[in-house]
């Protein structure tokens, strides 16, 4: 097919941009190419970004892909109005030979040709920064500047990583070599080999309701970059941002002259659950999953034709010792608990506490201060409606708020929940954080503490001790899993016990945060998301274990 992008063409306008992205990731500083602010999109980006979403609106979105059967689409924004976009659903015995069948010129255009692809992919995406925005407000409950930075630049990010990683990975191993083995006074032996880095087959991504795009794109990138084809199976609440990104995937690969259905679209009619279906078809190489870990145990023991990277459910946890700034550390657990309601895989739930209490600038504080002054930090910091929602945004979904009025009943409540009206949006349902008392004095291997909680619901765990903590920390994190820790200390041997925890558990840690910068964010190109070493996730993203499995490099050897 005729290309109207070429490679020379994409190289001179995004070759800069997998260097830098290159550098990034071995040196590990800030970078980003994608803005965090709204206005750097252009005065009338955000009208027109709006504009467009309201166009989708009660439309059908036809991807012009193979084996559509029909139509399919029950999207409610957690906000309250229908989306009602339709979707073609496709019969999988067409759509996937189909998909196949272009992998063969993909694989031969080689790392580099793939990775400029995936980029300017991004660099469309990035363009819709706005519409996109509202699209993962509409499916995610997120409040809309949270969902335009973490659907849009910090998710653009993370799929850009994923190329970079991709390509350093690809690019190891030398396209040809030419090899001389000296036979002493005989005719040396000469080959002429070639290598040629092979995907694995068929990509399968299944999206998650919360974070489509940031938790989506790192492994549809990884998997493109990588010669494979990625078929999309968005969450049936959560299809919008993924049918958007296959719709500009699609575009942009015909557009460079290969075949567009190495992008494809699965959505599922309601209660279809076509996930496991596909999950075990043959054509199935690669399987990306976040969500529960139910279903990600079952993908792990049952996809065995497919390598599988699953981000499931881990129990994240704060060990508070001590601290020199007691406002600060305040401040800072009050923002990590309320953001976009807890509803990140990320958030802190666990905050294990001395019951003598903890040594701080501003005296000593007892159990009870220290849980008495975070409930009064985290209302302190809600009590303004505008605020709350602008912060909390809504509830994803009924379950969440089931766990939340139930987790009242589990202990003496330090912080009630309490309702939030949403004047924009009067059918949101908005809930600040519950914080719970809890004691870990007798052991109880159903506590509360050591399952998942997800959603606005924080337990404030008295220990007799900050070693009981830790003790408590390492269990948890070894048998739940631990996406996130966090830490407060003024003690150089209390520090240095926390961090041999974290190492040997392989759980990532942040100490002593009191600024700008909280326990559930992570900055692409420098920090690691999970470690792939605990229970809550068998990968990270993203580092060279994310992306060097999806291809193999097959050598042709040949006489000189």
């Amino acid at each position: 097919m005729a290309a109207e992008l070429t490679v020379p063409q994409l190289s001179a306008k995004h070759r800069p941009t997998l260097d830098q992205a290159l550098s990034a990731i071995r040196s590990r500083a800030y970078w980003s190419p994608h803005p965090e602010h709204p206005k750097a999109y252009g005065e009338t980006a955000p009208a027109d970004g709006l504009a467009a979403f309201e166009a989708l609106r009660g439309t059908r979105l036809d991807l012009d892909q193979p084996g559509t059967d029909g139509w399919t689409g029950s999207e409610v924004s957690p906000y309250g109005p229908e989306l009602g976009v339709e979707y073609p659903h496709a019969d999988p015995d067409v759509l996937l030979p189909a998909m196949k069948a272009g992998m063969g010129a993909w694989r031969d255009a080689g790392p580099e040709a793939r990775a400029l692809v995936c980029i300017e992919i991004l660099a469309r995406i990035s363009a819709r920064t706005h519409e996109f925005a509202h699209a993962v407000m509409h499916t995610s409950g997120q409040a809309f500047m949270m969902a335009f930075q973490a659907g849009g630049p910090h998710a653009q990010d993370r799929g850009l990583e994923a190329v970079a990683y991709a390509y350093e990975e690809q690019t190891r191993v030398p396209g040809q070599a030419d090899w001389s083995k000296p036979q002493g006074k005989k005719d040396p032996l000469n080959l002429g080999k070639s290598f040629t880095a092979v995907p694995r087959g068929v990509a399968l991504m299944i999206g998650c309701n919360t974070f489509p795009t940031w938790n989506g794109y790192p492994g549809l990138f990884a998997s493109l970059a990588t010669g494979n084809a990625v078929l999309v199976k968005p969450h049936p609440r959560a299809v919008l941002p993924l049918a958007l990104t296959v719709q500009v995937a699609r575009e942009v690969l015909a557009e460079a002259g290969f075949d567009p259905n190495l992008v494809a679209l699965a959505v599922e009619r309601p209660g279809e659950g076509i996930a496991k279906t596909l999950a075990v078809r043959p054509e199935i190489k690669l399987i990306d999953y976040t969500g529960s870990t139910e279903f990600g145990d079952w993908l792990e023991a049952n996809a065995r034709q497919a390598q599988v990277y699953t981000e499931k459910a881990g129990v994240n946890t704060v060990v508070l010792d001590s601290t020199d700034n007691y406002k600060g550390m305040l401040a800072n657990l009050a923002f990590s608990l309320s953001l976009y309601s807890g509803q990140m895989c990320t958030t802190p739930q666990n905050l294990l506490i001395p019951r003598d209490g903890i040594a701080t600038d501003a005296g000593h504080k007892t159990y009870d201060e220290v849980v008495a002054d975070l409930a009064a930090s985290v209302g302190g910091l809600l009590g303004d409606d505008a605020r709350a929602n602008a912060l909390l945004g809504a509830l994803v979904n009924p379950d969440v708020k089931a766990r939340l009025e139930a987790a009242a009943g589990l202990g003496e409540v330090a912080l009630a929940s309490r309702e939030v009206v949403n004047p924009e949006f009067p059918d949101a349902v908005v809930r600040t954080p519950v914080l719970v008392k809890l004691d870990a004095a007798k052991p109880d291997p159903d506590a509360p503490y050591l399952s998942e909680c997800f959603g606005p619901v924080a337990f404030a765990v008295a220990v007799d001790t900050t070693a009981d903590a830790l003790d408590l920390l390492r269990r948890t994190v070894r048998e739940k899993g631990a996406m996130t820790v966090g830490a407060y200390t003024t003690s150089t041997d209390t520090e240095r016990a926390i961090e041999e925890v974290c190492l040997e558990e392989s759980a990532q840690l942040s100490l002593n945060l009191t600024g700008g910068v909280y326990v559930n964010q992570t900055a692409a190109f420098s920090d690691f998301h999970g470690s792939g070493g605990n229970p809550a996730a068998n990968a990270a993203l993203c580092d060279g274990a994310f992306v060097a499995n999806r291809f193999r490099v097959v050598e042709v050897r040949r006489q000189a």
